[in-house]
Order: C-alpha cells, then structure tokens, then sequence
C-alpha cells in the first residue's frame, strides 16, 4: 500500500497532538458524541464493503459529496485510495480526540498480511445535530498485529 507524505505529515500530527493534548478536562466531548460518531463510521464501513455506493456517501460531510458526485465516483475512490478500509479483517476504535477543534476518530485496521494501519476519521458536526465524516487519511502505525 502506497502511504502518501501527506498521509505521514497528518499521522505525525495527530501523535504529536495526542501527546501534548489538553489534560482531563479540556476540550473532548460527552461520551454519548463519541458513540454516535463510531456508530456513523461503522455504519458507511458495513455499506463500504456491500459496496452500497449510495448508502455509504450519505454519511459523508456535505463537501465530499459535492466534490465526488455520485456513488459511482465515491466507491471508486474508495477502492482506488482506502482499499485498506475494504480489506481490513478486523477493526478497532481508538480514543477520538478534539485537536484545535477538529474532531479525530481513529480506527485500527488489521489486514490480511497482518499489517495495521490507522484510519484518521474527521468528522462534522451538521446542522441537523448529526455527525458526518468529513475526511478520512490512512496512515502506517507502529503496532503490530498478533
């Protein structure tokens, strides 16, 4: 899998971010918040991989649907730059963390070669109260899978 050095520079980031981050009691937010995003990110991986173009991009952030148009366009996104996401054989969240108010949700995917690798999920609060993900970069990590 090609990691890009765009993809590097934002891992690096949020590492670092992560590790000077706010101690309790600073910016996060209610667990409940934490929950629906995980439940909005599950939810586009289950349609992802049924390959549900349609469904999947209703739960992107107004600007990625924008920018791709279509459910066509938007799997073949997904299958051209996260195939990690469709080959992942298993999947674990990692503590989501408000860095500079930008909304992080981690999540380790574990690959056939057992290899991980983490997605970096920034979500979008819409008017309407409901999450949406507003991004997504693959970045190597440095656990290794048993």
């Amino acid at each position: 899998m090609q990691v890009t050095r765009a993809a590097l520079a934002l891992a690096a980031w949020f590492l670092c971010a992560v590790a000077v981050a706010a101690p309790p009691g600073g910016a996060t937010l209610p667990q409940k918040e934490w929950t629906t995003i995980r439940k909005v990110i599950g939810d586009q991986l289950v349609a992802l991989k049924a390959g549900d173009g349609t469904k999947a991009l209703t739960y992107a952030a107004p600007g990625i649907r924008e920018q791709l148009g279509t459910p066509d366009n938007f799997m073949r996104m997904v299958r051209e730059g996260y195939g990690a996401l469709l080959a992942a054989r298993s999947t674990q969240f990692l503590e989501g963390a408000v860095i500079e108010d930008a909304i992080v949700q981690p999540l380790r995917l574990v690959l056939p070669d057992d290899s991980v690798v983490v997605a970096l999920y920034q979500m979008q609060k819409q008017s309407n109260g409901q999450w949406r993900i507003a991004g997504c970069w693959i970045a190597p990590s440095t656990v290794q899978s048993t």
